[in-house]
């Protein structure tokens, strides 16, 4: 388990490097590991195809193993056939940034980003990134989605005491209009639109949703976005098998 825990890790850190690529001292002082015991775990991830290592520089970088299974999530998702003609649809009708998020524990990943080629300004969230559960509106569309003990259950983790009470309140007004709205929850001077996703289990499996600039973006322009946006949502889930209550 502790060899596992490691090589998580130095997954992990890799991922997250500015290039994507780091010397074994580099990451032998952002894991915490000694030279010679992480020479070891990665000699071992080398085998599995986990890291890589360049022949002239010496640096490790994430294997492809990662990207190979990254896409057979998507097929359990039905993604190529049913989700992504959707959210490359409504990236051309809003012009906008489009996301699928999918949940994971206590956060969610968001898996696709779609640009709209006509608008220049972009809002730029890197795909694979995880967002704790209750943080914009992605998040609370899967959250007020969800059976209410699970729902609680992460709350109860990630959330203050005393901020509970209002966040059950945005859920319930979540549930009751079909879609959630953020402003400024992760990067200032940008919102987002997400509406829940769910299958013929009556399962949420993720949130789409429109990233956009706050600034001087009208309320029509905003229902406009909302009214397109819960229309794919509804046609993905019909794709994914949901019939609705």
């Amino acid at each position: 388990m502790q060899l596992l825990e490691r090589a998580m890790t130095i997954a992990k850190v890799l991922a997250s490097a500015s290039d994507n690529s780091l010397s074994i001292s580099e990451l032998s002082v952002k894991c915490n590991l000694p030279l010679s015991t992480l020479h070891r775990i990665l000699k071992a991830m080398i085998k599995e195809g986990m890291i890589e290592q360049d022949d002239q520089t010496k640096q490790y970088r994430l294997g492809t193993i990662w990207m190979e299974l990254g896409l057979q999530v998507y097929d359990t998702m039905d993604y190529i056939s049913k989700i992504r003609p959707e959210l490359e649809r409504l990236a051309r009708e809003v012009e906008e940034s489009v996301y699928l998020s999918k949940p994971a524990g206590l956060d969610t990943i968001i898996i696709e980003r779609i640009d709209s080629a006509a608008n220049p300004i972009r809002i730029y969230d890197q795909l694979g990134i995880r967002i704790p559960m209750p943080i914009g509106a992605a998040n609370k569309a899967i959250l007020a989605t969800m059976p209410f003990s699970q729902a609680t259950e992460i709350m109860d983790q990630l959330t203050p005491h005393e901020e509970i009470a209002e966040l059950e309140a945005q859920l319930e007004q979540i549930r009751l209009q079909g879609f959630a709205i953020s402003h400024g929850e992760r990067t200032a001077g940008t919102s987002s639109i997400a509406v829940s996703i769910l299958n013929g289990f009556n399962e949420v499996v993720g949130a789409v949703s429109i990233g956009f600039v706050s600034f001087n973006v009208s309320a029509d322009h905003i229902n406009t976005l909302t009214e397109r946006l819960v229309a794919t949502g509804k046609r993905v889930s019909t794709k994914l098998g949901y019939r609705g209550k």
